[in-house]
């Protein structure tokens, strides 16, 4: 699998690199554990799997209410995977909550590419 480098990303791609870490973190449960999931995150908390980044706080709470202390390694999981696909070194442990983790992976994608345009 390549990882494409932090100025090949554009920003309008974040989206859609969180909706692949959270598929392939997901994935890890099994395909058909990934499945039902998603199907109990659209009947169950109206959220489709398409509106997760700009609903990450109720996909925050989804995972806590459906895996209760478990969520916190799914969290982690799709962190670690999203900065893989976003080239940007994971500090899991200066952002314990993923919320906040998930913003400095956004912010630190901005400034990497506004330091690529002179």
């Amino acid at each position: 699998m390549l990882i494409p480098e932090v100025s090949s990303v554009p920003q309008n791609d974040f989206a859609k690199l969180l909706i692949a870490a959270v598929e392939e973190s997901l994935a890890s449960l099994g395909d058909s554990s990934k499945q039902s999931i998603f199907y109990h995150l659209e009947t169950s908390f109206k959220l489709k799997k398409e509106n997760i980044p700009a609903n990450l706080t109720e996909f925050t709470i989804a995972l806590e209410r459906i895996f209760g202390p478990g969520a916190p390694y799914l969290e982690k999981l799709i962190a670690q995977r999203l900065h893989e696909k976003l080239g940007l070194d994971y500090e899991g442990k200066s952002y314990p909550d993923f919320l906040q983790c998930m913003d400095n992976a956004k912010k630190r994608l901005l400034v990497d590419e506004e330091c690529m345009v002179i």
